[in-house]
């Protein structure tokens, strides 16, 4: 498994507004870490069964992060750095996540330790064909969430394989080694933050 884990916090950089809503779609965040019941919303949830039990997870209440967004897309266009995987198909995912405790959204160190942390467990995954990253980006928290400039995470998977089925195989068996991942560095940043 190829893990990293990067930070882009320039002006012409992806960031966040939270919470959100998409008026045009009809698509908003979900607070799945205090209303739980509400995963069936989350279309990409009902389609794919490993996404819906990587949300449970992170949005339990033993994790110290939660989920603000999610997206999932297969695709036959390899970009040039990936062709190392030797595939002609991907099944790719990105989640982004937030620090549960309000207090902690503010603390670049805290985002970079949880990047860190969970970046490290990874690489010493088994060499399968997949890829993971951890971006740390800017979020604009609201009122309700303290108000100000803060960061939140992207989590990115891709699964690489000569058709869709293998490459959503591998990206399954990726995405429970991330969870577990999250898992084991929730409970140490709990025990010693």
């Amino acid at each position: 498994m190829e893990a990293n884990f990067a930070v882009e916090l320039g002006a012409d950089d992806d960031t966040l507004q939270f919470p959100w809503a998409a008026e045009e779609s009809g698509l908003r965040y979900y607070d799945l870490k205090r209303q739980p019941g509400l995963l069936p919303e989350i279309q990409e949830a009902r389609e794919v069964p490993e996404l819906a039990e990587f949300l449970a997870v992170v949005n339990s209440p033993a994790s110290i992060v939660e989920s603000a967004k999610c997206d999932i897309w297969a695709s036959d266009e390899i970009n040039p750095e990936e062709e190392i995987f030797g595939a002609a198909c991907k099944f790719g995912s990105y989640v982004d996540l937030l620090f549960s405790q309000k207090e902690s959204r503010f603390s670049f160190l805290l985002q970079e330790q949880l990047a860190g942390r969970v970046t490290k467990l990874l690489k010493k995954a088994p060499d399968i064909p997949v890829a993971m990253e951890l971006i740390i980006r800017r979020c604009f928290y609201g009122v309700a969430e303290g108000a100000g400039d803060g960061f939140y995470i992207t989590f990115y998977l891709f699964g690489y394989g000569a058709d869709q089925a293998q490459a959503r195989q591998r990206w399954g068996i990726a995405l429970k080694l991330v969870e577990n991942a999250f898992r084991q560095v929730s409970a140490g940043m709990n025990q010693n933050p």
